[in-house]
């Protein structure tokens, strides 16, 4: 998997990589990442990569020339015009981040997972080109219903979570699938009594953990969990798992 990060602060991605997973992958070649700096393909000796929007308003917008002529650079191709747009390659994501996209979300992190490249667009300013969403990028991504000053965080975060999802990333592969938003986790059980059950299609958070010591401060583990009995263990997660998202996230629970 390759991960090309287009923005205008290349050096910003410098700590996050030389952390955790991101950088285990990296350096077990898991994952290449390139941040390329977007200024590379301005054409005054300003570096400009803003300009006023048309129609008056607020702030500044990134300019289309510089965000077309980076992402072909990186593909080493055109993308075409107006006139004639040139194929996409199914294997390859040119993502957009952006506070009006499409909700990022686990299921898009394992459509991701199985690509081999993604491009990321960091936006800053006001916002981008709407030619660019339109015409150069293949998704409008948001990691959520709040508004952030560039797609630099963005862009990290989902990195992290489509890395995690790469075969050999984790080291245990059993560890991704009883996550919050796992397909095992949500997977309907005929085990359960009714009033613990989820309809089909719902989601789920993950279940509690606990560790040693197994009483602090007068607050004590749950006695399944240290009995043994594996079977009655899964039927408390999941029970503990459905009523976890009924208190956090009862918008998961009404999903179709």
């Amino acid at each position: 998997m390759r991960f090309d990060l287009i923005t205008i602060f290349p050096e910003f991605f410098a700590g996050p990589l030389e952390h955790g997973i991101v950088r285990r992958a990296r350096e077990a070649g898991l994952i290449h990442v390139h941040a390329q700096d977007l200024r590379e393909f301005t054409k005054d000796r300003h570096r400009t990569v803003d300009d006023r929007p048309f129609g008056g308003g607020e702030g500044m917008v990134l300019k289309p020339e510089p965000l077309f002529e980076a992402v072909e650079s990186l593909l080493g191709r055109s993308v075409g015009d107006a006139a004639s747009q040139n194929t996409r390659d199914p294997d390859t994501a040119i993502v957009l981040m952006s506070a009006a996209g499409k909700l990022f979300d686990q299921e898009t992190a394992r459509r991701y997972s199985r690509l081999g490249r993604i491009i990321l667009i960091c936006g800053r300013y006001e916002g981008v080109d709407e030619r660019v969403a339109e015409h150069l990028a293949t998704e409008e991504i948001s990691i959520g219903d709040f508004v952030l000053s560039g797609g630099e965080l963005p862009a990290l975060l989902v990195m992290d979570a489509v890395t995690r999802l790469i075969p050999g990333a984790l080291g245990n592969e059993a560890s991704s699938q009883n996550e919050s938003f796992s397909a095992s986790l949500s997977s309907a059980s005929s085990t359960l009594p009714a009033n613990q059950s989820v309809a089909a299609g719902a989601m789920l958070l993950e279940f509690p953990h606990y560790t040693r010591p197994a009483e602090y401060r007068g607050w004590k583990v749950p006695e399944i969990l240290i009995g043994g009995n594996h079977a009655e263990v899964a039927k408390w997660r999941r029970a503990a798992s459905i009523e976890k998202t009924r208190r956090n996230r009862p918008d998961l629970l009404s999903r179709e």
